[in-house]
C-alpha cells in the first residue's frame, strides 16, 4: 500500500518539507535533482509528490527511494494535501488549464485553511509555461492569502532537467525571487530575475518563439542541402561555424548523422526531447499574447500553422521531439 499523508504536520516539520506537483518528463527529472540535493544538505529534509496520474507518483517514489532509501518521501492524494503539509511547493504542469485547476481548486483554498504564520511561510514556484495573464491572476490570489509565489519557467529541455543545468526565467517580487533562488539553483545553473509577476513567462514565450521558428528553418536548410548533394555532417558543420549557427542546428539538429559527436533526439527516433505538441502550445501562447499586444508576428504565426499541420496530419509525431518536423517537411 502506498504511503500517503494523513494529517497536518507541525509548523517545524512543514518548514522542512518540499512538495513537487507534476511528474512528467521535465518534472520528474527536476524533482529528482531537487530532492536528492536537499537530502544531501539535510537528512531532516522531507518530500511529497503529487501527480494527476497516481501511477506516476508511485513510480517516482519507487525509483527515488530505491536510490535513496533514507529519503522520507510520501505521496499526496491531492495538491491541497501537499500544500498543507509543506512550506515549499513546486509545480510543473502542462499549461494554463491545469495551473488554474491546481491553484484555483486546491492550493489557494488550502492556503485559506492555514494559520497566518504558516501561510506566510509558504512559497509557491510554478515552472509551467502558460498564459501570462493567468499566471499573474494566480500569483495575485496566492499573495492575497499571505503566501509568496514566483513564475519560473525553464529553458534547457529534458536533457537540461536531468543534468541540473536548466535556466530559470523568474517573475515575481524581488524578495520572493531571493527566497526561491537557492531552491531553483538545485535544479539549474542560470537563475535570471526577469521582473515582476509574469515576466519570467514573457521571457520564456519570446525565447520559445525564436526556437520554434529556428527549428523549422534548420530542417528546411538541411533538407535543401541534401537535395543539393551535401553531406548532412558537412552542412551542419558549415552552419554551426557560420552566421546560421543556433541551438536547433548545433545541438538539436534533425538529421541523423549530422552531429557525429552528439546524440540529439533524431538519433533515437526523435524520442526523449521536447514534444511537438508542447511546441505547438508554446507557439499558440506567443501568437495569443502578440495579438493582445498588437505586436507583429508573421514568422511565428506561419510556424504555428506548420506545427499544427504536423500534429494533425502526422499524429505519431505529436509526442516526438519537435525536430521531427523535419520528417513532415521531408515527405512533401
Amino acid at each position: 500500500m502506498r504511503p500517503t499523508l494523513r494529517c497536518l504536520q507541525s509548523l517545524a516539520q512543514r518548514s522542512k518539507t518540499t512538495s513537487f506537483i507534476g511528474l512528467g518528463r521535465m518534472g520528474s527529472e527536476m524533482a529528482t535533482n531537487l530532492f536528492s540535493k536537499q537530502l544531501a544538505a539535510s537528512k531532516d529534509a522531507q518530500f511529497i509528490v503529487c501527480d494527476a496520474v497516481p501511477e506516476a507518483a508511485q513510480y517516482f517514489r519507487d525509483v527515488f527511494t530505491k536510490k535513496y532509501p533514507e529519503a522520507k518521501l510520501t505521496i499526496a492524494e491531492s495538491p491541497q494535501e501537499a500544500l498543507i503539509n509543506s512550506s515549499t511547493i513546486v509545480t510543473m504542469l502542462p499549461s494554463s488549464p491545469q495551473v488554474k485547476e491546481v491553484y484555483g481548486k486546491h492550493i489557494i483554498p488550502g492556503l485559506s485553511t492555514l494559520a497566518p504564520d504558516a501561510a506566510r511561510d509558504t512559497l509557491c514556484i510554478d515552472s509551467t509555461t502558460l498564459d501570462v495573464d493567468v499566471a499573474r491572476a494566480v500569483a495575485l490570489e496566492v499573495g492575497s492569502k499571505g503566501a509568496r509565489m514566483v513564475d519560473a519557467p525553464v529553458s534547457g529541455g529534458v536533457t537540461g532537467a536531468k543534468a541540473g543545468t536548466l535556466s530559470f526565467l523568474v517573475g515575481g517580487p524581488e524578495a520572493s525571487f531571493n527566497i526561491a533562488r537557492p531552491i531553483l539553483a538545485l535544479m539549474g545553473q542560470r537563475i535570471i530575475h526577469c521582473g515582476g509577476s509574469g515576466a519570467g513567462l514573457g521571457a520564456k514565450i519570446c525565447n520559445n518563439l525564436v526556437l520554434g521558428v529556428e527549428q523549422i528553418v534548420v530542417g528546411e536548410a538541411m533538407l535543401l542541402g541534401q537535395k543539393l548533394g551535401l553531406d548532412p555532417a558537412v552542412l551542419a558543420s558549415v552552419i554551426n561555424s557560420s552566421t546560421g549557427a543556433c541551438w536547433s542546428s548545433s545541438v538539436n539538429n534533425p538529421v541523423p548523422s549530422a552531429l557525429p559527436d552528439k546524440s540529439p533526439p533524431c538519433e533515437r527516433n526523435y524520442d526523449g526531447g521536447f514534444a511537438t505538441a508542447l511546441m505547438l502550445k508554446d507557439m499558440g501562447l506567443a501568437t495569443d499574447i502578440a495579438d493582445k499586444q498588437q505586436s507583429a508576428l508573421p514568422l511565428g504565426k506561419a510556424a504555428e500553422k506548420i506545427y499544427q499541420q504536423v500534429v494533425d496530419e502526422r499524429q505519431e509525431l505529436a509526442r516526438k521531439d519537435f525536430s521531427s518536423t523535419y520528417l513532415f517537411l521531408k515527405q512533401d
